[in-house]
C-alpha cells in the first residue's frame, strides 16, 4: 500500500514537509473549490513556488491521485470488511453508497474518475485500481448469491455509481438523491424473480 504522507523514500526532510503541506492544502482546496482549483493558488497557500508543486506533482492528475490514494485505499478496506460481515447484496449496496459519497466530496471528481474508467488518465488509474478490485469482489459475491444478474459487469457498476455521483453533486440534498438513484440502480441489477 502506498503511503502518500511519506512521499518518495529518498526525500529530504524539507522536501517531505513541502510534499505533505501541498497534499493537505490541495485536499482542502479540492474540497472547497473542486478538482479544478488553481494549482498556483495551492502552491501559494502551501508557501512554495509553483515549480516545487510541479516537481512533486508533474500534473493536476498526479496531485489528485496522491490526495485520493489513501482515501480510496480506505474505501477498499471498508468494502473488504463489508464483504466479510454483510450478506452479499447488502455489502455491495452499502459499499457503493460510501463510494458515491466519496466521489461527491470534491466537485468535478466524478468527471476525472470517468477519464480514469475510460483509460484516459493513467495517473488516476493507480488510485482507482483498488476500488475496481473491491467492486469486482463484491459483485462476484452478489452474483454467486444470485442477488445480481450475471450480465452486470464491474465496469457497469462503476460507471453507474460514477454517474450518480456526477448528477447529484449539485443537488440540494445529494445523499438522499443518491440513495434514491442507487436503489433504482440495484433494482435494475437484481435477477428477476
Amino acid at each position: 500500500m502506498n503511503d502518500s504522507s511519506s512521499g518518495p523514500p529518498a526525500m529530504r526532510s524539507d522536501a517531505r514537509r513541502n510534499y505533505e503541506r501541498l497534499l493537505r492544502i490541495a485536499e482542502d482546496a479540492f474540497a472547497k473549490q473542486g478538482v479544478n482549483a488553481s494549482l498556483t493558488e495551492i502552491a501559494k497557500r502551501a508557501d512554495v513556488g509553483i515549480g516545487t508543486l510541479y516537481r512533486h506533482f508533474p500534473t493536476r492528475e498526479a496531485l489528485l491521485e496522491a490526495v485520493l490514494r489513501d482515501r480510496f485505499d480506505t474505501l477498499s478496506s471498508q468494502g473488504r470488511e463489508m464483504g466479510e460481515t454483510y450478506a452479499p447484496e447488502d455489502a455491495l449496496l452499502n459499499w457503493l453508497r460510501l463510494v458515491i459519497a466519496e466521489l461527491s466530496r470534491f466537485r468535478g471528481l466524478a468527471v476525472s474518475i470517468t477519464a480514469c474508467l475510460d483509460g484516459m488518465s493513467p495517473e488516476l488509474a493507480a488510485a482507482c485500481g483498488g476500488l475496481r478490485k473491491t467492486a469486482e469482489d463484491l459483485l462476484t459475491r452478489a452474483r454467486l448469491d444470485e442477488a445480481v444478474r450475471d450480465e452486470v459487469t464491474v465496469s457497469d457498476v462503476l460507471r453507474f455509481v460514477n454517474a450518480i455521483a456526477l448528477v447529484t453533486e449539485q443537488s440540494p440534498q445529494p445523499a438522499g438523491e443518491a440513495d434514491r438513484m442507487l436503489a433504482l440502480l440495484m433494482n435494475g441489477f437484481r435477477r428477476p424473480d
